[in-house]
């Protein structure tokens, strides 16, 4: 699963990555080490053919599904065309770009912080599912949810469910309206880059508690000084 992510970065210089001339930005999210479920973060759409940026509560659940389903973070790739998904897959399709995320190893009450990025540092674009019409019982009915895959070699080691990221040209894709929910799913499943595109190292617990923020949060810990 994703549970926080690094997104330290303003959108216009995310939105560089794709090439495109201009959007429009409706974004006023501060940059964060720290991003935390239930907070709104800056997320990639198109609205109308155009880029579009807006801040979105991370976490989503139908209104209908109000009394039934717990407030979901994350959806996973395998059950993306069900009911409850489908609809967002054809009509909510958006990416959420950061320059890394958290995964925790360990026991409970032991839980060891890790920082996963790209290892040519460059931004990662995570797919994600959103709702952006508006809410009226609660802040999770037009909310976003980040996409989870099956992690596969070393990565496994960390977690066993990785969010799944595409570089910029084929989250680009994913946004296309043109293309259909079936050819999303399958570009998903296809482009999705392999644990051989990154890297992780140790991060300080202090990323443990949401409201806490600052670049040292991404610093490698239990990394021998130099003499």
């Amino acid at each position: 699963m994703c549970g926080r992510f690094d997104q330290n970065d303003i959108a216009r210089r995310y939105i560089a990555a794709f090439g495109w001339a201009d959007a429009a930005y409706r974004t006023q999210a501060e940059p964060t080490f720290n991003a935390a479920p239930g907070t709104y973060r800056p997320v990639i759409h198109m609205q109308d053919g155009e880029p579009a940026v807006d801040d979105l509560f991370w976490g989503y659940r139908a209104a209908w599904a109000a009394a039934k389903l717990p407030v979901c973070v994350n959806a996973r790739l395998e059950k993306l065309t069900n009911n409850y998904w489908g609809k967002l897959l054809k009509t909510g399709r958006a990416v959420v770009p950061a320059n890394g995320w958290y995964e925790w190893t360990g026991e409970k009450g032991k839980r060891q912080p890790w920082h996963i990025h790209r290892k040519d540092r460059e931004p990662i674009f995570m797919l994600a599912l959103a709702n952006f019409g508006p809410f009226k019982e609660h802040k999770a009915e037009s909310g976003f949810v980040l996409i989870t895959a099956d992690a596969e070699g070393g990565m496994v080691d960390v977690h066993d469910r990785r969010p799944v990221v595409l570089n910029a040209a084929d989250a680009a894709t994913w946004l296309d309206p043109d293309i259909s929910a079936a050819q999303a799913e399958m570009l998903a499943r296809q482009m999705a880059l392999g644990p051989d595109a990154f890297e992780w190292h140790k991060v300080s617990p202090e990323v443990n508690y949401a409201g806490r923020d600052g670049a040292h949060l991404v610093l490698p810990i239990d990394v021998p000084l130099a003499d």
